[in-house]
């Protein structure tokens, strides 16, 4: 029986990676590890790990976040992260790692598969986010790696460029419209109950994360949202907190802050789980910030996104996505456009390019297509050489 060890550490990418869990978990040749690390680990973050013990059984829980957001505080995460799944991969010896994006706890984990001679099939490769170290994260996972699924013809070629071979870079689309497609979503009534809240005239759904590459302060621009978001009328804003990146958990003490003195007209989560986000999406006039959810979930419920500074720069987008910078400005005149009734209208004709669903049996079926015997060693494959 062959062991898939998949390797989650943040909320956001469990959400994307349940429905191939399940999908794995159900193959009976194959035997389903599960390692849980980062984000999930974290008090500050919501303990989300409890979220994913309710699903599945966890194999194995890899310690690596220090209560710090600077940038010394990350790298020494990543030491400890490798310490930990040293140990970790060596106890599991699996025949297979699955993991997905771009962060730096999943960089310490293909960094030890590497050195193990562990395959890796990564998930979501190809992509470009210019205002984050992300980007280059993920180009290095891309070259550690032996299976490519990526979400977008593009991506699959950006892969192959890379020097990928194409017989093992698959363009499935992406694990989020799986979600949309087969989860049963909450009622508005219902979604208000949960959250306990009651939705206004204008509702949005905000989400913003740490610009890491740039030299900019990320604190201050978040202000500037701030700032324009209090300024809204008639308008109810749901927070969902940043990630663990550097300058992360001043955003989130700012967020906190803004709910405690505005219960009027805002919220805050640590984490709403896959089910609550969507189903809070659906009702939402708009998801406001940088988070990928806005590039790749909120299109295919027919959301508008006003996408806000560079991290997402790079990635294809549709036509319901509002670009601004990070000026008070900017943002402002993004809201009024979000409300008007000629961008509404484009919201009608808006198609998704990430794909209509069915991505994780997508994957499946490419996994048990693949001999993974013949995957170490990786040779370099040259576009030149093979026109």
């Amino acid at each position: 029986m062959k062991k898939i060890c998949v390797v989650t550490g943040s909320r956001a990418e469990y959400g994307l990676l349940k429905p191939l869990i399940e999908a794995i978990l159900n193959e009976k040749k194959w035997k389903l590890q599960l390692v849980v690390t980062g984000m999930h680990l974290s008090p500050e973050f919501g303990l989300t790990y409890n979220k994913v013990k309710q699903d599945f059984r966890i194999d194995k829980k890899v310690e690596m976040l220090l209560s710090s957001d600077t940038t010394e505080g990350v790298v020494k995460s990543m030491g400890i992260g490798l310490i930990g799944f040293a140990d970790a991969l060596k106890e599991l010896h699996p025949d297979l790692i699955v993991i997905l994006g771009d962060r730096f706890e999943i960089l310490a984990v293909s960094q030890t598969a590497l050195i193990y001679k562990i395959p890796v099939a990564h998930i979501n490769g190809g992509e470009i986010t210019e205002g984050a170290y992300d980007d280059s994260i993920r180009n290095a996972i891309t070259k550690m790696s032996h299976l490519h699924f990526a979400s977008t013809e593009i991506y699959r070629a950006r892969i192959i460029q890379m020097g990928e071979n194409p017989k093992h870079v698959f363009n499935v689309g992406a694990l989020s419209i799986d979600n949309i497609k087969n989860l049963h979503l909450l009622s508005k009534s219902e979604v208000e109950k949960r959250l306990q809240i009651k939705f206004k005239k204008y509702n949005y759904l905000v989400t913003y994360h740490p610009v890491t590459l740039n030299d900019v302060n990320t604190l201050q621009e978040f202000k500037q949202l701030i700032a324009v978001i209090d300024i809204q009328e008639d308008s109810f804003f749901i927070f969902t907190k940043s990630n663990a990146d550097n300058g992360g958990r001043e955003i989130n003490n700012l967020i906190d802050e803004y709910v405690l003195t505005h219960p009027h007209k805002s919220c805050v989560f640590a984490s709403l789980g896959e089910l609550m986000y969507l189903s809070t999406m659906q009702y939402m006039s708009g998801v406001v910030g940088n988070s990928s959810s806005g590039i790749v979930e909120a299109p295919a419920l027919l959301i508008p996104t006003i996408n806000i500074g560079d991290r997402q720069k790079g990635r294809i987008q549709s036509k319901s996505i509002i670009n601004c910078t990070t000026d008070k400005e900017a943002i402002e005149n993004a809201f009024k456009k979000i409300k008007s009734d000629s961008f509404r209208h484009i919201l009608k004709k808006n198609k998704n390019p990430y794909g209509s669903g069915n991505t994780a049996i997508n994957i499946v079926k490419k996994l048990k297509a693949i001999d993974w015997n013949d995957l170490i060693p990786k040779k370099f494959y040259d576009i030149n050489f093979h026109k």
